[in-house]
């Protein structure tokens, strides 16, 4: 299967794996899954650290690399798909996730539990 996940869960699986549900824990940890983090999770990590707000050492891709996971990048319909969904979150990285979870049929994994409004798969990340 295939699953998305949320800047916040690849820094918990990275630094604080507890956090996660153990459900969520064995799911990322199951190799017959692909786990995805979209570049923008890159790009957000990399903006957060930048600015002060987030403390996250070393390349992110690499990163990402060592955990197993794979990068998606983004795509042009991703971008107008994220730009067209309905601002019920305003957070830009969020409605990306959104965006590409849905046009790819993924399980966005995540804990914020307000973009269940935008009808794309999910999974509680707690």
């Amino acid at each position: 299967m295939n699953y998305l996940i949320d800047t916040h869960v690849l820094i918990w699986w990275d630094l604080e794996r507890s956090t996660l549900s153990p459900a969520v824990a064995a799911i990322l940890s199951d190799a017959r899954n692909t786990i995805w983090v979209s570049v923008a999770t890159v790009w957000e990590i990399a903006i957060k650290r930048g600015v002060g707000r987030l403390e996250f050492d070393g390349s992110i891709r690499e990163r990402v690399d060592a955990n197993g996971f794979a990068l998606l990048p983004i795509e042009a319909a991703d971008a107008e798909a994220a730009g067209a969904l309905p601002l019920h979150h305003g957070d830009p990285f969020d409605r990306m996730l959104v965006a590409q979870a849905d046009r790819r049929g993924m399980v966005l994994v995540t804990a914020d539990r307000v973009l269940a409004v935008y009808g794309v798969a999910m999974l509680s990340a707690r």
